[in-house]
């Protein structure tokens, strides 16, 4: 009887031991994976320039201690003061590690927006300065931009610190599913736990507009898919809220093929 017992302990003490040797284990995997490293971009942009001129922009991204070399994508995207809607994108080239370059031009004086667009190791970020060209913005453009009716219906956001990325689909075609991804920021960290939606209208059919909820993949971005019906035009119309009282949209316009 007391080899019995002896048996049924060592048993039960064996099966405890794997039990709490199991638990610490899922514990150090959980704890690996929560303490991901976050990528950082030093963005660079010149205060001033002059029109005409080619200026130098660079963005050096790092993970830690380590220059990231491997980024997926380094776009800069540029936009004069009051009007988002007609920013435009300049590719980066990557001479050093973890260092992405490129030059830019500006037709005229005013003042301008510089935002990088970095996308690397499962992570996106988009740090954004401002340069003054020439002698900068004239005083009537801040009135013009609000009087042409954009305002922060296209990207020029209320909140400070808030940043939005609509990452526009390379095609949509009708009756084919699209995905749509948004990468928002606040403070240059990733914006978590937002409720975003997509209002999309096709063809100036506002009273038809077709509503897409995005879920957060990862922190800072949502995505979801699209499916219009028909060829044409669509609006899509971004809308982000929070509990802290955040409510911004910013606007884009796609082309919807056979």
């Amino acid at each position: 009887m007391k080899k019995r017992y002896l048996a049924a302990s060592t048993a039960l003490i064996a099966l405890l031991a794997t039990g709490c040797g199991q638990e610490d284990t899922d514990a150090n995997s959980s704890a690996e994976e929560e303490m991901v490293v976050p990528i950082s971009v030093d963005l660079t942009v010149p205060e001033s320039g002059e029109a005409g001129e080619a200026v130098h922009l660079s963005a050096a991204v790092t993970q830690g201690d380590e220059k990231v070399a491997d980024a997926d994508d380094v776009e800069y995207e540029i936009w004069e003061e009051g009007k988002k809607e007609d920013s435009w994108m300049v590719k980066s080239e990557q001479n050093t590690d973890g260092l992405y370059e490129a030059e830019a031009t500006f037709e005229h004086d005013g003042l301008f927006h510089v935002q990088v667009h970095v996308t690397a190791r499962d992570m996106h970020t988009m740090p954004m300065k401002e340069i003054t060209i020439g002698e900068g913005a004239a005083e009537e453009t801040g009135e013009a931009g609000h009087e042409s009716g954009h305002g922060d219906h296209h990207g020029e956001h209320a909140t400070e610190g808030f940043s939005m990325h609509f990452m526009e689909p390379d095609a949509v075609k009708a009756n084919e599913p699209a995905m749509m991804m948004v990468h928002l920021q606040q403070d240059d960290q990733p914006l978590e736990g937002a409720r975003v939606r997509l209002e999309v209208v096709v063809n100036d059919k506002s009273d038809a507009a077709q509503w897409v909820k995005l879920s957060e993949e990862k922190p800072g971005e949502y995505t979801g898919e699209l499916t219009v019906d028909a060829i044409g035009k669509a609006t899509v119309t971004v809308h982000v809220e929070d509990d802290e009282g955040l409510h911004e949209h910013e606007s884009h316009e796609l082309t919807i093929s056979e």
